[in-house]
């Protein structure tokens, strides 16, 4: 079966955002053009992930150009997007690997998402040798969401997703562990159940 990757080039949107209650929020990247709507799910972690990379991409992009590059030192106001996900989100696929580059040419960021694979191996060597031919295979690879973005998009992405990540349970003022509605058993406390 060939690979199937969903393109944008450009988003008329690209987001992070989630769905459920905070401590059981399922995060997705959503994009969407002319009427299609892409939604894959991935873990808070990596959606933290990703939007430090691409700021810190971003920021050495300016370093390099000298500035002369079209990337905003902050994401711009008038492209920020807090409207919630497209319904409905329904699931293409969940996130193994991500992978991001910068388009000199084009000045555009690229984000990739693939498809999280299990493999096979006898052992260490076999296993990585099977996850580089899959990461060489562009035709009978796994799904794989691909987003080309301007500069701006890329901060306004970087900047939502964070906001995102940063908007679930509140953290114990002692130990740092999320803090649940029902309360929290805190180790700092010696087991010591705080309500929130």
């Amino acid at each position: 079966m060939s690979r199937q990757v969903f393109l944008y080039d450009p988003p008329e949107r690209f987001v992070a955002g989630t769905v459920g209650l905070p401590g059981r929020r399922t995060f997705f990247l959503q994009a969407s053009a002319a009427g299609r709507v892409t939604s894959v799910a991935l873990e808070k972690t990596q959606v933290a992930a990703l939007a430090e990379r691409i700021d810190e991409l971003l920021d050495e992009v300016v370093r390099r150009t000298g500035g002369n590059a079209p990337v905003p030192a902050v994401a711009p106001a008038d492209v920020a997007d807090t409207a919630p996900l497209d319904n409905p989100v329904e699931e293409e696929f969940r996130v193994g690997t991500m992978a991001l580059a910068w388009d000199g040419e084009e000045q555009r960021m690229i984000v990739e998402a693939q498809a999280l694979v299990e493999l096979d191996a006898d052992s260490e060597e076999d296993l990585a040798e099977a996850e580089e031919r899959l990461l060489q295979d562009e035709e009978n690879g796994p799904p794989m969401l691909r987003v080309r973005l301007t500069g701006a998009q890329a901060r306004a992405f970087a900047k939502r997703a964070l906001d995102v990540v940063n908007a679930g349970r509140p953290p114990c003022p002692l130990c740092s562990l999320p803090l649940d509605p029902e309360g929290h058993v805190c180790p700092r406390q010696n087991g010591y159940r705080r309500g929130a």
